[in-house]
């Protein structure tokens, strides 16, 4: 695993340099979109919706839309001068029993790895914290964006669980909530006993995405079966600037060689008698 960010555990007057890892990943399969008639990849361009051009990234910036429609443009500047006070921190607010947190709020889950010169104060807040049967409340900034957050302990490793912030978790308003619906005792003790009937120890190895694998035979039935595309390699390209102006030239110049092309005719079609009569010269009157 390679390392996604830097910083430190400030516990107090303690502080424990760490390095942050994704203890996750969704493997799924990946698709790519492509032309069905010859499995070419389709491409996107990033293209400015006044103008028509497309834009660089070293030209976009990140802008807020007002109930207006007007546009707010936003720098690199006008992040760097928030005040992210969590900047590389990962700062303990208080320590609380783990059953008090809703895990509705949980969003994104890494590992914690103490440097070298961090080992034993990481490892002595990891024992602490798991013989206290709590979790520490901390705030920490990640990818310009400061988050609450649980640090808890796992297979002898921090775990941070980033969380939403209360005003991000909906209301669940439903109308059946507010109708009056009876369950006679002798169901809800039904329902119980099936519940009971069900209760076993949780172990995920037990379960398996059969969906993901069912994909994956239909993808090898294919390739077993040779029913696979091998697109063209895309022609190489100069700049987008270029190619246009390559373009326009071509376009006028096959302009130009068609009116070329049509003024000897029409010359050639015109009556001559047409043309305009040579200007009569005036008689000099004698002296």
């Amino acid at each position: 695993m390679r390392s996604i960010w830097k910083g430190a555990i400030s516990f107090g007057l303690v502080t424990i340099p760490v390095k942050l890892y994704s203890a996750t990943e969704q493997k799924d399969v990946t698709f790519h979109q492509v032309h069905r008639a010859d499995g070419g990849r389709i491409k996107y361009k990033r293209v400015c919706q006044a103008d028509g051009e497309e834009v660089p990234y070293a030209d976009i910036a990140k802008g807020y839309e007002l109930a207006t429609g007007e546009i707010v443009v936003l720098t690199d500047d006008d992040f760097a001068g928030l005040p992210l006070s969590t900047s590389r921190r990962i700062d303990v607010l208080q320590f609380t029993p783990a059953e008090q947190i809703d895990p509705i709020y949980f969003a994104k889950t890494y590992y914690l790895e103490p440097d070298a010169q961090g080992a034993k104060p990481y490892v002595l807040l990891r024992d602490a914290l798991e013989r206290s049967g709590q979790v520490a409340i901390v705030k920490v900034a990640l990818r310009q964006r400061e988050s609450l957050a649980t640090l808890r302990v796992r297979d002898g490793i921090f775990v941070l669980e980033t969380m939403l912030w209360p005003d991000e978790v909906r209301v669940a308003d439903f109308p059946f909530l507010e109708e009056d619906v009876e369950v006679r005792p002798q169901e809800l003790k039904m329902a119980e006993s099936l519940i009971e009937t069900m209760v076993a120890d949780f172990d995920p190895a037990e379960y398996k995405d059969a969906y993901r694998e069912a994909l994956q035979e239909v993808i090898e039935a294919k390739v077993a079966g040779r029913e696979v595309v091998a697109p063209e390699a895309p022609a190489e390209a100069g700049p987008a600037v270029d190619l246009m102006a390559a373009l326009r030239a071509s376009v006028d110049a096959a302009k130009k060689e068609r009116e070329a092309a049509k003024k000897p005719a029409a010359k050639a079609a015109k009556p001559a008698e047409e043309k305009p009569a040579a200007p009569k010269r005036r008689a000099k009157k004698s002296a």
